[in-house]
């Protein structure tokens, strides 16, 4: 998608074929952007959606798997920062926005049984069940939008594409039937904005917080920097090195990887919109 400014308001041009010239204007709160998703006026990829409004991954299990996918998460807070754990049956998240309906409160959904992809639709209604857990993790997009803000460029949002992220060779910590992989999201930077960089997600822990690991992929068991496996591939220029962040794909790939009987996720790129403004998350 494009985007265009007309009489001082953001759009987002449409980039679909039929509606080519149509434009859509951005909602500016968390309230906003999850009435136009529940209405179904908003149906893409949340980045830029609700600016300073924190945006959260998703996943949902059933009761029996949800202590242990806690225990994981408390124990791996860097991929798998909690934002909000619900009551098992409750689409609500109080903490994180009075008007939220998980059902339908994301622009779309990817849905799993044993393993297998069975559905992506734009509701989950006639997917719950009363004995599913909620939990919302802390995503990249509050930390972007803090380094946006200081004047860093980010590679990914020049070019229009999904952040690269790849599997490593760092191990989780295990939590009953939960194990596997760091995964990390890329951004390539000049020595300097990498230390500003540092400096700036150090104070948002619940969010990621600071870089895993700078220079050197091949050390993080990464082969080729060119070739992510998940999001899409960015230039890394000869004055830059790479900078990884421990990322939000990772619960969702070890969630993957034991294949539970039921589970909900979010697409790729269409987050969880809430009502916490990114700055309460800065402890400093």
């Amino acid at each position: 998608m494009r985007r265009l400014v007309a009489a001082g308001v953001e759009y987002l041009e449409n980039a679909m074929p039929a509606a080519a010239n149509q434009v859509k204007p951005i909602p500016q709160t968390g309230n906003a952007a999850r009435l136009a998703i529940r209405g179904g006026v908003w149906t893409g990829p949340t980045a830029g959606l609700a600016p300073g409004y924190v945006q959260g991954n998703l996943a949902i299990l059933p009761n029996a798997l949800a202590s242990d996918f806690m225990r994981f998460c408390q124990l791996n807070p860097k991929p798998c920062p909690l934002l909000a754990v619900g009551a098992p049956g409750d689409w609500r998240l109080p903490s994180l926005a009075e008007d939220l309906d998980i059902r339908t409160d994301v622009p779309r959904y990817r849905v799993f049984e044993r393993g297998e992809l069975i559905d992506e639709p734009r509701d989950i209604r006639n997917h719950w069940r009363d004995d599913l857990v909620v939990f919302a993790l802390g995503c990249s997009f509050s930390f972007e939008d803090a380094l946006v803000q200081d004047g860093i460029e980010l590679r990914h949002i020049t070019c229009d594409v999904t952040v690269p992220m790849y599997r490593t060779s760092i191990e989780t910590t295990a939590a009953g039937p939960f194990h596997g992989p760091l995964v990390v999201s890329m951004r390539p930077m000049k020595p300097a904005d990498a230390i500003r960089a540092i400096q700036i997600t150090t104070r948002f822990p619940a969010v990621h917080g600071a870089p895993v690991h700078i220079g050197k992929p091949e050390l993080i068991g990464i082969k080729d920097i060119g070739k992510p496996d998940y999001g899409d591939a960015v230039p890394v220029r000869d004055d830059e090195i790479p900078v990884f962040w421990a990322c939000g794909v990772t619960p969702q790939s070890v969630v993957a990887t034991i294949k539970p009987e039921f589970c909900i996720t979010h697409y790729p790129g269409t987050m969880l919109i809430t009502d916490r403004r990114n700055s309460e998350f800065a402890i400093m």
